[in-house]
């Protein structure tokens, strides 16, 4: 840029996303929805243990159970920095990382875990060290807010679904021809309130270019208050002094 030529910032909508960036937001979508199914059949060996029939049908009923479970941490947490940046004027746009993509997926049908880099937005724009912070924090905000949005209106799905504890009997029967909807609902709660849980505490690990690192340049106070409302709440559950789910449970049972 040149001296005599300030940088061209934001200046239209806040919720606005060119052709480009809903490609890479699809595609990284796509690609993490794989790897998620890929994990709840435990990845290829998954499928070669005992019918594959009913592995590939379970592969294809998990894929879309996990994309409305998970999905929205992953998305929602990037359109979070996102909004964030261009509060401040930022150019801000997500971008796919398709190696990340790549090793991620494989990984996930290999072993059935999903590690994955799926991408980030990228942010160019002049920002203050306390805004550079405000923009990292956004993402992990955005999932404890869906982690507490989780917990009273899973409560009342599972309610309205005449849920007061794990079903327990999977997705499907083949040989019943049956689908257990039960089941789906109950792991779509299970699985949105830890993924948020997770995601959040990942990012908030002070290292490389994690959002942890970020918000502790910017303020040290900010750093482990926002890395605490993550980790004791994990904390408490390794213990067992709580566990979301059962209190989602207990909200459940009011509308039973």
């Amino acid at each position: 840029v040149s001296n005599n030529q300030p940088p061209q910032h934001h200046s239209g909508s806040l919720w606005h996303f060119s052709e480009t960036e809903k490609r890479h937001l699809l595609l990284a979508t796509g690609a993490f929805t794989l790897a998620l199914g890929f994990m709840r059949i435990g990845g290829i060996f998954g499928l070669m243990n005992g019918s594959m029939t009913i592995a590939l049908v379970h592969f294809l009923i998990s894929m879309p159970i996990m994309l409305i479970a998970v999905g929205p941490a992953f998305i929602l947490h990037e359109i979070g920095h996102k909004i964030s940046a261009k509060y401040y004027g930022c150019w801000a746009e997500f971008r796919a990382d398709p190696g990340g993509l790549r090793f991620g997926v494989i990984l996930s049908m290999l072993i059935g875990i999903v590690f994955m880099a799926p991408g980030a937005v990228m942010v160019a724009g002049m920002v203050t060290r306390k805004q550079n912070g405000h923009i990292a924090a956004a993402g992990p905000l955005v999932n404890f807010g869906l982690f507490l949005i989780g917990i009273p209106l899973g409560g009342i799905l599972l309610g309205l679904c005449g849920l007061s504890g794990d079903p327990g009997t999977g997705y499907l029967s083949i040989e019943l021809g049956a689908i257990y909807w039960k089941q789906i609902v109950y792991d779509i709660v299970l699985y949105w309130v830890m993924a948020n849980l997770i995601l959040g505490a990942f990012n908030m690990l002070p290292f490389g270019p994690l959002d942890g690192r970020k918000i502790k340049g910017w303020s040290e106070q900010a750093f482990w208050v926002l890395l605490s409302i993550f980790v004791v709440p994990i904390l408490c559950m390794i213990l067992g002094y709580w566990s979301p789910m059962n209190l989602i449970l207990q909200i459940s049972n009011l509308f039973i």
